[in-house]
């Protein structure tokens, strides 16, 4: 039986991960400062631990795994990620995960492993004019990220291309655009756009207003969380080591968003616009290198992810007011 080693399995993406690779037939280990908060974990061993710690990442590679997905990073979503006060643990404890795991591989010759890059390294300046953003993967140069987040992101990138380069690795780097779906961060202030958006809604009464940072009028893709994984593991597989966007190309503004969100609910909503950390104006994935390399691209409408997401959401908000009631 092929074995997995999955970093960052209590995650959002980590822990849908881990419940496709058990379906696809594969041993798999998990590792996370934490088990998943929503769901029981599917995986076979399930390590609690740092990965910042060297010693606890040599415990748990400690054998040629078949493939390594390293998905274990410090984020968020803007109000975490833009702030600037969480900017240095950002940086120091995603790369020191990345430093970590990979140099594990390394030893323990595990050559093919994957690594979830973001969409945030590419440069802001291409990204100033929400109707026509720039994110074709040859656009990252010269770079300019919006956030240092962003930056640690793009300097991980070139890491695990180097061991190709230097020590024979198969790294493989996927951009992730904005992954959504159930089971992920939907209050705290960790949560990204439509979770929030399906737990305001949820929350709201027909013809309330909700708040949204901005105008509202910021452009994004949204990418269901199945499409994403189809999209790892594909290029996992596969000769191509990236880097390569995993997204949508459906671009909605954020107004536009909460629309669809209050539609899927059934509800008359009233935007209500305050100030707030924004990110760029336009970020939207371009997918012709991976149609090219992988013979494939996510084709799932936003609206059928969201009304998935949607009604996980409005069971939590349910329950988590029964339950302090």
């Amino acid at each position: 039986m092929k074995s997995v080693l999955v970093c960052g399995a209590g995650g959002f993406i980590g822990g849908h991960l881990v419940r496709r690779l058990k379906q696809e037939g594969y041993w798999v280990r998990g590792v996370d400062l934490k088990m998943h908060e929503f769901a029981e974990t599917e995986a076979d061993d399930f390590v609690v631990g740092d990965l910042r710690d060297q010693s606890l990442v040599r415990e748990v590679v400690d054998r040629k795994f078949d493939e390594i997905y390293q998905l274990a990073a410090d984020m968020g979503g803007a109000g975490y990620i833009f702030t600037g006060e969480n900017d240095a643990d950002v940086m120091h404890n995603s790369a020191t995960i990345n430093l970590n795991v990979l140099d594990a591989a390394y030893k323990r010759n595990c050559k093919r492993i994957f690594y979830s890059s973001s969409a945030c390294m590419y440069p802001a300046y291409n990204q100033e004019d929400p109707d026509n953003p720039n994110c074709r993967e040859d656009s990252a140069y010269p770079a300019a990220p919006d956030s240092e987040y962003g930056w640690e992101k793009l300097f991980s990138e070139r890491l695990y291309l180097s061991y190709n380069r230097n020590h024979g690795m198969e790294a493989r780097v996927a951009r992730y655009h904005n992954i959504f779906g159930p089971q992920g961060t939907w209050d705290g202030g960790k949560e990204k756009a439509p979770a929030a958006l399906c737990r305001k809604i949820a929350k709201a009464k027909s013809g309330d207003a909700i708040e949204i940072w901005g105008d509202g009028q910021q452009t994004r893709s949204f990418l269901y969380v199945d499409e994403c994984l189809e999209g790892t593991i594909r290029l996992t597989r596969s000769d191509f080591e990236g880097p390569v966007n995993v997204g949508s190309e459906e671009m909605v503004t954020i107004n536009q968003l909460a629309m669809m969100i209050a539609d899927v609910a059934g509800k008359k909503i009233e935007l209500n616009h305050i100030p707030g950390p924004l990110g760029v104006r336009g970020r939207n994935s371009e997918n012709s290198l991976i149609s090219e390399k992988l013979g494939w691209s996510p084709s799932q409408p936003l609206k059928t992810g969201l009304e998935k997401t949607y009604e996980w959401i409005e069971r939590q908000v349910h329950s988590n007011a029964r339950a302090a009631a």
